[in-house]
């Protein structure tokens, strides 16, 4: 992916110098919110309920410069992230007749907070409707690689790109009907739900790779196996056979691999938004 010396976003939130915190102690009922945020924005906080079960307080912080490696992290997503704002904001106009309002994207190292929760490494990045904010600890690209299996930089332009893609959600109303009817519904049908928004999402990334293909002239031959790479390391299922457990579809709450890279396909092949409606799909 060509992203060196391009354009960056000015929609960044740079956290990682002064680094986080995340507070200890927060009783039943702060514990209880923590996972009303999970089970409404298919957010893993499983990693977060531990790191705040405990008592006292306990801290992240990042002191001193930013390592080479962090910098060009954040100025790979910055990039990334300003294709999106000018391939989103053309995809309102042409197919929407209507603006599109970017999102800030939050940069952090371990730890931070976030009207959704706090938040840490072990969440992943995550989007949060509450400030319409984007959140991502770039050492997570590593743990792809590393963890998942799920190299390359456009690999990596994917996670941004289905973040960012809750946004576009969340600016269409989608997200917050999603989500309301999540809220009557019992695990299964709200898991199932969940899927549907995440599947969507991955549409929508495949879309905007598409423009950003033929628009922007920012893909190299192979990105787009990097990304569908990605969709199929991160499935529910591949998941949860890594995890050495026999895959169980009512927990799903993304979708298999197959279906992640099914979805990714549908919109890079179409590059349009319609075609993406996960939730009048008869087969998802």
């Amino acid at each position: 992916m060509k992203w060196r010396g391009r354009k960056q976003s000015r929609n960044i939130e740079d956290r990682r110098r002064s680094g986080g915190k995340t507070a200890g102690g927060i009783g039943i009922l702060g514990m209880l919110a923590v996972l009303a945020i999970g089970y409404f924005t298919g957010m893993d906080v499983s990693g977060l309920v531990g790191g705040l079960s405990g008592g006292g307080t306990q801290t992240a912080v990042q002191t001193g410069e930013l390592s080479e490696q962090e910098k060009a992290a954040g100025q790979f997503v910055s990039v990334v992230l300003n294709d999106t704002e000018v391939i989103w904001s053309d995809i309102f106009a042409s197919q929407l007749g209507r603006r599109y309002n970017p999102t800030t994207l939050v940069l952090f190292s371990q730890a931070t907070q976030s009207p959704c929760g706090g938040a840490s490494g072990a969440t992943g990045p995550f989007y949060c409707p509450a400030d319409k904010k984007a959140y991502l600890d770039t050492a997570f690209f590593t743990t792809m690689q590393r963890k998942f299996g799920a190299s390359g930089d456009f690999a990596a332009a994917y996670v941004v790109a289905h973040e960012i893609a809750h946004h576009v959600q969340n600016e269409l109303g989608i997200l917050g009907k999603a989500n309301q009817a999540r809220s009557r519904m019992s695990e299964v049908e709200s898991n199932r739900v969940s899927v549907m928004i995440e599947l969507q999402a991955d549409c929508f990334s495949g879309v905007w790779a598409r423009a950003a293909q033929s628009q922007l002239g920012t893909i190299d031959q192979g990105d787009l196996q990097e990304a569908v790479n990605a969709a199929k390391q991160i499935g529910d299922d591949t998941l949860q056979r890594a995890a050495g457990r026999r895959p169980m579809p009512h927990t799903f709450t993304h979708g298999t691999s197959e279906q992640r890279m099914r979805w990714f396909a549908t919109g890079y092949q179409t590059g349009n938004i319609e075609q993406c409606d996960t939730f009048s799909a008869q087969n998802l």
